[in-house]
């Protein structure tokens, strides 16, 4: 071991107590110190961050870590502060600090005790923050999350595509740019737009082999979610949900049945968002229902599941998230619910953005709708999607399609005719085109291009669309196609797919899945008419039999056959479920019911019986009593702490159900509140700038035009006032 390493090891154990580097860590760590620009793609959990802490910390200057999140960077800054004894080593700043928590920070950077220095790229914009960063020695520039640089990518961030402008204004340094999710396009992108092509590019393996991949088909959600996290108790979890109204349902669905789950979205103050986390973290909660906005930069080992709700709208945002269960190397299980009626609704919010963005969002849509379908290993799948080559073999029955793999046919005379439709079409067209030239479908693209006069126009007609889709799919994983991502996935021919044309071989195929169909059947199966346990019920019957001889009483006095019926389809386990059946009351349940609910119970457990009861999900408090109660308290002008202490709940929940009340068309008037914490001329100016100045009614945006000079809670107040007597 030579003496570089030998330091760089020292110094790993003595800021971070590891003895050895993970992976590939310690050349990242050498070409940034060496100031080589360097490019970092590893996955969720390998280690990233570390690549420029240590650096940072070892060399002369301030690296200027730029990134997305405040809570994020926040993550960060805690972390480094807790390994040193100087708190100093490592700051934040960005638009959540006041003019003295700026001016302490500078004066700590000019001092040389800070080692990183955390910006959301909006605070590198500002010319003071330019022109002092200008006059101090910077060791190096790192991107976290570099992926948000690209249009191509899953979080895009147009802030971010000026980053090389500005980090010229300030002064020349290497830059090592860090993503977990980068397809190849991606990271050209990245790269180009960072101007850093000659960088060294460092690319860990995306497998993620203790991860556990399976999709669901998006019947009785909740009853199938509250099932599992029963069956995996006392295991941490993540859920994601689109909406923050979904994220709210689920979470107190989750609660009212017994489960310890709390919610996370933007949409929660601040405080309520970092006590929430904090909790989870603290295992304090079991399950946090979140929207993306939860999970970037969250280090927890032993997250064991991740739910998806509503599935992602493209693979990169799929593969983060799910990468944060088992990043401890344990038990990982990633559960995702499915229906082409998700995929509609994120193609609505499509709608009103520029073309270009509207073809790149339905181009990542597509694959996450390839991949949901597909019956081939879906590890297979999503390690191609980032440019990586894995013999399913490997999988080890570790994701449900090699788990339960569906039925292999022979496929080669259609791969065949499907490359022979790439090559007559001129390599033109998409998956989509091909398959109607395939089918015989006409359209107007087939039509303006005369494909329907190609001696290939229907000859695959005698198969579904669906079957060729799953084609295209199989043969593009196979390497015998090539998408084209920069005209949003034309097909094309390449070597290999000229060499099989030539010479064809064995091509296995699988059909993919019809979750449509699949949908239909459950919710069939879930109104068949309820039928009770025959053999449970002659056995029932004898039990009668037997106590009401033992009584010296007829039968039908104990419990009559329609009581014995509904015991057999109910299946009562104790007094209280007991007390629910058809014609028995309390005094017959505690005279006659302990014998029969003994011998019950007895009977599920031998016979491993689902019973209806342990899959029923408890309705959620019907909110219109609340909603009720807070327009009359308000209208009574009571305070809204009083409102919410008799309640028992938080002032922010009573102010999100007024904001949901206002939302929702109904005028509330809560101006004898906003006069207590709010003079005359403060409600002008927060009302003139959501009446004339405001873009959206965005708080954030809000908080950012006044500079910190009103809470959170504040704005919120007046925005409400605002939308109450103008938009009601």
């Amino acid at each position: 071991m030579n003496e570089t390493n030998q330091t760089l090891k020292r110094e790993l154990k003595k800021h971070f107590g590891f003895s050895d580097f993970k992976g590939n860590q310690e050349f990242i760590i050498k070409s940034v110190l060496d100031n080589h620009d360097t490019f970092v793609i590893k996955p969720t959990g390998g280690g990233k961050s570390l690549c420029y802490q240590l650096p940072a910390i070892i060399s002369p200057g301030t690296a200027i870590i730029v990134s997305p999140l405040i809570a994020l960077m926040k993550n960060q800054v805690d972390a480094i502060r807790g390994i040193s004894t100087n708190n100093s080593i490592a700051h934040v700043l960005n638009s959540s600090l006041s003019k003295k928590e700026v001016k302490q920070v500078k004066e700590d950077i000019i001092n040389k005790k800070t080692k990183l220095l955390y910006v959301a790229p909006e605070s590198l914009t500002k010319i003071e923050n330019i022109n002092f960063l200008n006059s101090i020695n910077i060791s190096f520039y790192a991107v976290d999350e570099a992926h948000c640089i690209s249009e191509w990518g899953h979080d895009f961030r147009p802030e971010y595509r000026n980053l090389k402008s500005i980090f010229n204004k300030i002064g020349k340094a290497s830059i090592i740019a860090l993503t977990a999710t980068a397809t190849k396009k991606v990271q050209e992108d990245i790269q180009k737009n960072l101007g850093m092509d000659n960088a060294k590019l460092f690319k860990s393996s995306f497998n993620r082999e203790n991860l556990f991949y399976k999709i669901n088909p998006k019947t009785n959600v909740n009853t199938k979610i509250i099932k599992f996290i029963k069956n995996h108790p006392n295991k941490s979890g993540i859920i994601y949900c689109l909406s923050r109204k979904k994220v709210e349902e689920i979470a107190e669905t989750l609660q009212v049945n017994g489960i310890n789950a709390l919610p996370y979205h933007a949409g929660l103050d601040a405080l309520t968002r970092a006590k929430h986390q904090d909790a989870f973290l603290m295992e304090d909660c079991d399950i946090i229902v979140a929207t993306i906005a939860f999970g970037m930069g969250i280090d927890k080992p032993d997250v064991r599941f991740v739910i998806h709700h509503d599935i992602p709208k493209s693979l990169e945002s799929y593969y983060q998230e799910t990468g944060r269960a088992g990043r401890d190397g344990g038990e990982g299980i990633c559960l995702t619910f499915y229906s082409y009626k998700d995929i509609e609704k994120l193609e609505k919010f499509m709608h009103g953005k520029p073309i270009a963005e509207q073809e790149v969002g339905k181009q990542l849509l597509l694959e996450t709708i390839s991949f949901a379908e597909t019956s081939m290993c879906r590890r297979k799948y999503i390690l191609h999607y980032f440019g990586e080559k894995f013999d399913e073999q490997n999988c080890n029955s570790h994701c449900d399609n090699c788990k339960n793999p569906k039925k292999q046919i022979e496929g080669k005379e259609d791969v065949i005719l499907l490359l022979q439709t790439i090559q007559e079409s001129k390599e033109k067209f998409k998956a989509k085109e091909i398959t109607n030239i395939l089918v015989g479908k006409v359209t107007a693209m087939i039509n303006d291009y005369n494909c329907n006069k190609l001696s290939v126009f229907g000859k695959g007609n005698n198969k579904k669309p669906s079957y060729w889709l799953a084609i295209i799919r199989q043969v593009l994983v196979k390497g015998l196609l090539e998408k084209d991502i920069e005209s949003y996935g034309i097909l094309k021919l390449n070597e290999n797919s000229l060499s099989f044309l030539k010479n064809p071989n064995s091509f296995m195929i699988t059909e993919d899945h019809d979750y449509s169909s699949i949908e239909e059947q459950e919710a069939q199966s879930n109104i068949k008419t309820a039928v009770f346990d025959t053999i449970l019920l002659k056995m029932l019957k004898d039990l009668r039999k037997k106590v009401a001889k033992s009584k010296n009483l007829p039968p039908f006095v104990i419990f009559q056959d329609p009581s014995l019926e509904d015991m057999a389809l109910q299946y009562p386990i104790n007094i209280e479920e007991l007390k629910n059946i058809n014609g028995v009351g309390t005094g017959k349940a505690n005279r006659y019911g302990e014998e029969f609910t003994k011998f019950i119970s007895n009977y599920v457990v031998e016979n491993n019986i689902e019973r209806p009861q342990d899959t029923v999900v408890k309705s959620i408090i019907n909110k219109s009593v609340l909603k009720v109660y807070i327009i009359q308290s308000t209208d009574r002008k009571l305070s809204l702490k009083d409102i919410a202490d008799s309640k028992g709940i938080e002032i922010s929940t009573v102010i999100s159900e007024i904001e949901n009340i206002v939302y929702s068309g109904t005028k509330i008037n809560i101006n004898y509140y906003l006069d207590n914490i709010l003079d005359e001329e403060q409600q002008e100016e927060i009302f003139y700038y959501f009446k004339e100045d405001a873009e959206s009614d965005s708080i954030e945006a809000a908080i950012k035009e006044f500079d910190g000079a009103y809470e959170e809670r504040e704005l919120r107040l007046m925005r409400i006032k605002f939308l109450s007597d103008l938009a009601n």
